[in-house]
């Protein structure tokens, strides 16, 4: 089968289409015939070595969030899920591939009305976005700045926000056209990648949900109000500066609080039932999902420059 490995760390011109042996399903497992393939920020930071130290080598099969339908299930396996289309978490490999298997518990059934691509572009996003906003202890009233708006799991945050009454959903974001797109997302105020712009907006943020990372970072733990509570996605602007904790320790008396999340700590049972929830929404009209283009796999190349480039609003998907 068909399917994208890493040949050399760094540019997406390191990507490479290549033929590898179908999957076998594990005991446990069921095997898919994929149909849509999510095209990540996680997938950008490994193809570019940035997660070397943590055993990811020049070869990886990149991937993590497909659709599709189950063709095969695995010793243990109700064999009732052939032939039904679901979405699935392959962990963070065999995704970009023609075939592909997953755990039987990171398997989810697709209601009607909601197509593969729509999906992707919301399955892992989606259960990212929520339990961030839970870990940030966000309650109505409050200012949420979302940070890295544009993208999958930004675009689902200002939706739960400003559906939770936010006081106000602040966004930051690179164009005038991506603003207005975001305030008919909820977004109550634009700024930009700086936090500069809309006069109007709030000084300060009890709750930033922060996607980018990179040398700005600490301008936005700056902005915290009182009792403020910053919550690091992701670092897909790159890594902060080594000594932004010092920002926390002289706002001492400000009671700041700062946190890293990854949905790897949430039990799959407690994610599956968000994200089930999540897809009835969608599947109905009343949560947005956004697919920035749907592209052939062997125009990963195309999709990985359209992320490093920042053109990607919402969401690239394959196809095989």
């Amino acid at each position: 089968m068909k399917a994208v490995v890493i040949r050399t760390f760094g540019d997406p011109d390191g990507l490479e289409v290549v033929d590898v042996p179908e999957p076998v399903p594990a005991p446990g497992q069921v095997h898919i015939a994929t149909e849509a393939i999510g095209v990540g920020g996680v997938d950008a930071v490994i193809r570019r070595g940035a997660l070397a130290a943590h055993g990811f080598r020049e070869g990886h099969l990149l991937g993590s969030e497909i659709a599709g339908s189950v063709t095969a299930v695995g010793e243990g396996v109700d064999t009732a899920w052939i032939g039904r289309r679901v979405w699935a978490f392959t962990g963070l490999s065999g995704g970009y591939a023609e075939q592909a298997v997953a755990a039987v518990e990171n398997v989810l059934a697709l209601p009607d009305g909601l197509t593969g691509a729509e999906a992707v572009a919301l399955g892992g996003s989606g259960v990212v976005a929520h339990f961030a906003l839970n870990r940030a202890r966000f309650t109505p009233g409050e200012t949420v700045l979302v940070r890295g708006a544009a993208g999958s799991i930004g675009i689902t945050a200002v939706q739960l926000a400003a559906g939770g009454g936010a006081g106000a959903v602040v966004v930051t974001t690179s164009s005038a056209e991506r603003g207005a797109r975001l305030r008919d997302l909820g977004a109550t105020h634009v700024l930009d990648r700086s936090g500069g712009g809309g006069p109007d907006a709030p000084a300060g943020f009890d709750v930033v949900i922060d996607v980018v990372g990179g040398p700005r970072l600490p301008l936005f733990l700056d902005r915290l109000n009182p009792d403020g509570r910053y919550v690091a996605l992701g670092v897909v602007g790159g890594q902060p500066p080594a000594d932004f904790g010092m920002r926390l320790l002289d706002a001492f008396r400000k009671s700041l609080s700062f946190a890293v999340f990854s949905s790897d700590t949430v039990p799959a049972p407690e994610k599956q039932a968000v994200r089930s929830s999540q897809f009835a929404d969608a599947a109905q009209g009343n949560l947005r999902t956004v697919v920035h283009e749907v592209l052939p796999l062997d125009q990963v190349v195309s999709a990985h420059r359209a992320m490093d480039e920042g053109k990607v609003f919402g969401r690239i998907v394959l196809t095989p």
